[in-house]
């Protein structure tokens, strides 16, 4: 049996929760006995314990990193894996001391599980060298894509994806186009805008001080997988400012679709854009961010340019069936330790 432990609905469409959701689902197309546990409103002790002797436990890092002293008590029963999309002490906006606190509780979890699997080197370097995690335990699985038709929208068509977080860069996105007020552009920004009210309220007071209300669309979470690649399919470019990433699932998306990129070299992004699909910024950087956007838009040819070579790109994306065969070995593995 394998008990996949969720911090909420795995139907949410969000990075980790679309991963874990494709995992879960390949899983049990390959034959597997795959168990969700939802820890909303259940305490994690008791769906530890409600599991059998031996059971493979896949744990969200979202859960997993904020239950060490749970996941110790059963560790001597339960074969434990971490599945860690990015450490939560390195979230943006968080204090020191949340963040001091977030990281010893996560690499006390980190001890007592039998297997890490993350979805970027960055992030496997990253418990390497501030977790203590001895690579042995460690396996890269980055996310798939889904396969998805190019993208036919105008250049001037902006499309963001990402839940309004201190993290995902929106406020710095809204600076840098509030000095390009003289080029055609509009943005699509798709991501929730409930679970951060705090950033939301300051992300749309920075677009009514730069008098950006009709250029910009804050459109929330979307409700399906259809409507999402329905935004891919009607953008132009795609922008993705963010400070910090695990993988950057949404900028393989969008490269997926054929998509010019302007982003940033964290997680992943940096090996999936190259340097033929698109440019990549200075986290936090507005200046350098504006300077991009306005070739992005301005410069049809460069455009062309960066959208071949995303169409170029994205046939080497990973897919979906090979990250999860790559789980099931993982799981064969800790199964028969």
């Amino acid at each position: 049996m394998i008990a996949f432990v969720v911090p909420g609905r795995l139907n949410q469409l969000t990075g980790g929760y679309i991963y874990d959701a494709h995992i879960v689902a390949g899983l049990k197309r390959l034959g597997h006995r795959v168990a969700v546990k939802d820890l909303r409103g259940a305490e994690a002790t008791r769906v530890f314990a409600s599991l059998p002797d031996e059971a493979v436990v896949i744990v969200d890092g979202l859960a997993g990193g904020v239950l060490p002293r749970e996941i110790a008590r059963e560790s001597h029963r339960l074969r434990f894996i971490a599945l860690v999309h990015h450490p939560l002490a390195h979230e943006t906006g968080i204090s020191k001391a949340d963040a001091r606190r977030l990281w010893r509780s996560e690499r006390e979890t980190l001890q007592h599980v039998r297997h890490v699997v993350v979805t970027s080197p960055a992030t496997a370097s990253l418990l390497r060298r501030e977790y203590a995690v001895n690579a042995r335990r460690v396996t890269c699985i980055e996310p798939g894509t889904d396969r998805a038709a190019a993208s036919r929208g105008s250049g001037r068509s902006l499309l963001s994806v990402g839940t309004l977080t201190p993290r995902k860069g929106h406020l710095a996105l809204v600076r840098a186009l509030a000095r390009l007020k003289h080029v055609d552009w509009h943005l699509t920004c798709v991501g929730s805008l409930t679970r951060d009210p705090k950033t939301v309220r300051r992300v749309r007071a920075e677009i009514r001080k730069a008098g950006l209300e009709e250029r910009i669309s804050l459109v929330g979470e979307t409700s399906s997988h259809r409507r999402l690649r329905q935004h891919y399919a009607r953008a132009g470019v795609f922008v993705s400012p963010t400070e910090y990433e695990g993988y950057g699932m949404a900028v393989a998306e969008a490269i997926a679709s054929g998509l010019p990129v302007v982003s940033t070299p964290t997680g992943a992004i940096r090996q999936i854009v190259g340097r033929d699909a698109g440019i990549l910024v200075p986290p936090g950087d507005v200046g350098a961010l504006a300077a991009a956007l306005e070739r992005m838009l301005t410069d049809a040819r460069a455009r062309r340019q960066f959208r071949a070579g995303a169409l170029r790109r994205r046939s080497a994306l990973p897919t979906w069936p090979q990250a999860v065969r790559q789980m099931a070995a993982v799981v064969r593995k800790v199964a028969a330790e």
